[in-house]
């Protein structure tokens, strides 16, 4: 059956058909749509109806590429949601991080177009993080040991050929980032630090040597399968106040240090971040080496945190351009993103290491 491009299309014929292979026998009855937000993509909160009695939720997540016709065309470009349908399909259960209990999976491999059906954190034990005030330093301390346990796992290529063939290496992708950075430095540069502005206009004139540095090995450590996208916006807590990863449409291949260090600067308070990564750094290195990956020196960690707070700045390229119409939540958290952000490139100074390193 055809992917339905708009919550309302998710009918109860299409739903029962795209249980029957995790779920069968399962017949549902009735789809009512309760709310619908606009993010990256489009997500709504579903209420399901069921024949006879079945342990499947009554309220499922949906997201779905943007409902905008030329944002969703831009979304299905990336390939996000097709890798995140075969995350849910193929690698969820393996890697040691909490994930949502996936309940619909479902891509178009010819237009990138994708359904995802998921556990609905409002009904669930679970919570999401306070976004103004980041994770405490026991998740991110837990998260170091299953970014340790993860990266460990697929360093052997043989392995990532067996289990994850279809997870691609990272690359530069399009241009979006930097057109954004190009807005937001020509329309808002009275709202963004000048050491943001200077990575900034360095990430527009130099895209692909950037991306280059970030997937280096030599710095980062060598090759392997990564979240990806480890920021406070992709994060819940689990029934035991531990980390959990609710997005995974950016999971590729590169340097292991770009997981760690996003998350770090990303997810925490700066202040926690400024008192704990060092010592946050070395326990996921203690933790890799535990489970038999290469092991990294704190040293080459270290340069490797540095140069990837750089990344941090397209990472908030739909950030800088303020968008008017935003909600009032969204304000906030794009706020408190960009606030993570500045106060990454300020303790952390990466353009020196960026230009010692790589010439940049």
């Amino acid at each position: 059956m055809s992917l339905p491009d708009h919550p309302e299309a998710i009918t109860p014929d299409w739903l029962t058909h795209n249980l029957a292979e995790r779920y069968p026998g399962t017949v549902v009855t009735s789809v009512e749509v309760m709310a619908i937000h606009a993010g990256t993509n489009a997500n709504a909160r579903l209420a399901i109806g069921y024949e006879g009695d079945t342990d499947l939720p009554a309220t499922m997540f949906a997201k779905l590429p943007p409902l905008d016709p030329d944002r969703r065309a831009q979304i299905n470009q990336t390939g996000m949601g097709r890798r995140e349908a075969l995350f849910y399909q193929q690698l969820a259960h393996r890697v040691p991080m909490h994930t949502l209990t996936p309940y619909v999976a479902a891509f178009d491999p010819d237009t990138g177009a994708f359904v995802l059906l998921l556990e609905d954190l409002d009904n669930s034990a679970k919570s999401l993080p306070d976004y103004q005030s980041g994770i405490p330093v026991a998740y991110a301390a837990e998260a170091m040991d299953h970014f340790a346990e993860l990266h460990a796992s697929y360093e052997d290529p043989d392995r990532r050929a067996a289990e994850a063939d279809w997870v691609p290496l990272a690359t530069m992708g399009s241009d979006y980032g930097a057109r954004l950075l190009r807005y937001g430095l020509d329309n808002h540069r009275d709202r963004l630090t000048d050491a943001f502005a200077e990575i900034a206009e360095l990430y527009i004139d130099h895209t692909a040597e950037l991306h280059q540095a970030w997937a280096a090995g030599p710095i980062g450590g060598p090759a392997t399968v990564l979240q990806g996208d480890g920021h406070i916006g992709n994060l819940f807590v689990t029934e035991t106040g531990g980390p959990g990863f609710l997005d995974w449409g950016l999971i590729n291949v590169g340097a292991p240090m770009r997981d760690v260090s996003y998350f770090l600067n990303m997810s925490m308070a700066p202040e926690d971040r400024l008192a704990h990564d060092q010592a946050l750094i070395q326990r996921y290195l203690d933790a890799r080496t535990a489970h038999g990956a290469q092991p990294i020196a704190f040293d080459q960690a270290w340069l490797a945190h540095r140069i990837h707070a750089a990344y941090t700045v397209p990472a908030s390229c739909q950030v800088v351009t303020f968008p008017e119409d935003a909600s009032s939540g969204r304000q906030a958290f794009a706020a408190a993103f960009l606030a993570r952000s500045e106060a990454a490139l300020a303790h952390l100074n990466p353009r020196p290491a960026l230009r010692a390193t790589f010439g940049l």
